[in-house]
């Protein structure tokens, strides 16, 4: 019972341990004390099982000297088990360690395969962003080339025309002829402030927030920038200017008076109302007033849209 007992604690530590020299250290302990009692030899294929496949391990085979020892003290029948079920539980060692090695194998495959699909997702987004941005910069490059063009050729025809007609109207001495005159230099004139606020209404849509937020940030060299949209509808021509005024105001004061190296904006849409959050995680450089032109000009521009600033 005492001979188990023995066994059993030296190869709870050698399973516990992982340190090489230590379990070297307890191998050699079992091997001394299988000298003086022999009957530990039949518990080897229990220790064996956890003295191979580790650094050093060949130094174990200090354990087949009380081994070949203890011969004299068992049958040849009971030492002929002993060595079969030692080289079995020695097997059975690296078959568990093969398992081993596969089952880490697979979890590192599963894991990079995790990591290739969430990169490959978030370079299809990025993608799909971009293509969005394109196809949006595209769609306002070209409004503002019609606008330029309805601006340049037909706005500068109408005028021709009005002049034209303004002219003849003076020197036109019939009635009937002045009041044909009038009513096509009416005509002529609904059609240029037509003309006028249809230019004016391409220029307000083209006159996209995110592109032109995200135009000011791109050119920011002195901090890393955060940025979020998060508006969905298209906001009024007077919030879209005011934002784009207070995002360039920002920034300005950020590079004038902080230390940043970080800074954030976000835009978000809620019901009833628009957000817009500027921060960074800088502090305020020794000298600066916190009250300044800037601050007062974005302070006009929020009160102007019945807006609060914080």
């Amino acid at each position: 019972m005492a001979v188990m007992l023995i066994s059993l604690i030296f190869s709870g530590f050698l399973s516990y341990f992982d340190n090489a020299v230590l379990r070297l250290a307890l191998t050699a302990g079992f091997s001394v004390l299988s000298f003086l009692v022999p009957g530990l030899v039949i518990f080897l294929p229990l220790i064996a099982y956890d003295m191979f496949f580790i650094r050093y391990q060949y130094i174990n085979l200090i354990a087949a000297v009380p081994l070949i020892h203890s011969y004299e003290y068992f049958p040849v029948q009971i030492f002929s088990v002993i060595i079969i079920v030692t080289f079995l539980s020695i097997m059975l060692k690296y078959w568990a360690e093969e398992q081993h090695k596969l089952i880490t194998k697979h979890n590192q495959l599963i894991d990079s395969a995790r990591e290739m699909s969430f990169q490959l997702k978030n370079q299809n987004r990025e993608l799909i962003e971009k293509q969005d941005y394109e196809l949006n910069l595209a769609t306002v490059n070209e409004r503002n080339r019609i606008a330029r063009e309805i601006h340049d050729n037909v706005g500068h025809l109408l005028s021709s025309a009005i002049l034209q007609s303004g002219a003849l109207l003076t020197v036109a001495g019939d009635e009937k002829v002045r009041e044909g005159l009038k009513q096509l230099n009416n005509t002529l004139n609904e059609a240029m402030n037509s003309i006028h606020s249809s230019v004016h209404m391409l220029y307000d849509d083209s006159a996209d927030l995110n592109m032109q937020i995200w135009n000011i940030i791109k050119n920011i060299s002195f901090c890393k920038v955060i940025y979020n949209y998060n508006i969905t509808g298209n906001p009024d021509k007077k919030i879209k200017y005011a934002f784009i005024s207070i995002v360039k105001e920002a920034f300005s004061n950020i590079m004038k008076h902080s230390d940043a190296t970080h800074a954030f904006v976000t835009l978000n849409e809620h019901p009833g109302f628009y957000q817009l959050i500027i921060r960074d995680n800088g502090t305020v450089k020794s000298g600066r007033k916190n009250e300044g032109l800037g601050l007062r000009n974005m302070e006009e521009r929020v009160a102007s849209l019945n807006g609060i600033i914080t």
